[in-house]
């Protein structure tokens, strides 16, 4: 199983290598940085899962280190403070800051504030390539084209085209199957679903897809036809 990394930010050394060891010992890889210069550095060249950053701190304050870490990052950010900086709890998690711990603070408290973290944000990741993944697996994409059966929407060049919904099963059909030649009995078919009698009708509503996704429908770029054969959508480099 991967270690999750985590970047703890702490201008006293005493706490970060205390906080290291117990961070360690449940199996967490851990990059140290005494300020927040030395932590965005440290972002820039590895991955981290999630940052432990202290407020007070010499050369640049964990206030302005999480404002730019979260110009880049979406990963938890804990921010440690004293009992007395209550501002800089509420400004911290106004920035972007998942949770806070005031000082001073049982290892044991911290590290359970960061299982919960890691825990709701792989939850959070998993929902999301999830999500992204069956968003996917409905999306078409040819070069400039773009079909989406969820939405039931065609996109040419991020411009919207208007197909009627015969059209844009057709599309959908040869968009599956790029660089496939589908005759024209094929077509009627698998669109009307029943037997091919007069396919005159494919040849009307490829000539107007083509009108609505094509730049110049005399010199098509995805919608072809091979003659004596039938219509594909032809593959994009």
């Amino acid at each position: 199983m991967e270690r999750n990394h985590i970047l703890l930010v702490e201008d006293d050394k005493e706490i970060r290598e205390g906080v290291e060891i117990y961070l360690r010992s449940q199996g967490y890889e851990v990059f140290q940085a005494a300020d927040g210069i030395e932590g965005l550095k440290i972002l820039e060249r590895e991955e981290i899962h999630l940052a432990i950053v202290d407020v007070m701190m010499p050369r640049m304050d964990g206030i302005t280190m999480t404002v730019k870490l979260r110009q880049n990052h979406d990963f938890p950010v804990i921010i440690l403070s004293a009992k007395s900086e209550e501002v800089d709890k509420i400004m911290g998690l106004n920035i972007g800051a998942d949770d806070y711990v005031s000082k001073p603070f049982t290892p044991m408290e911290l590290l359970a504030r960061v299982n919960s973290q890691l825990r709701r944000y792989g939850k959070y990741m998993d929902m999301l390539e999830a999500k992204e993944e069956k968003e996917k697996s409905n999306v078409y994409v040819i070069g400039g084209l773009e079909l989406n059966e969820d939405t039931v929407e065609v996109m040419v060049d991020e411009k919207p085209a208007r197909l009627t919904p015969i059209e844009f099963k057709i599309l959908a059909l040869l968009m599956k199957n790029p660089g496939r030649v589908f005759s024209a009995e094929e077509i009627y078919e698998r669109v009307w679903n029943e037997r091919a009698v007069n396919t005159d009708t494919i040849m009307v509503h490829v000539r107007k897809i083509r009108e609505k996704i094509e730049i110049n429908p005399r010199e098509p770029k995805y919608l072809k036809v091979v003659w004596g054969v039938g219509y594909k959508i032809e593959k994009q480099a």
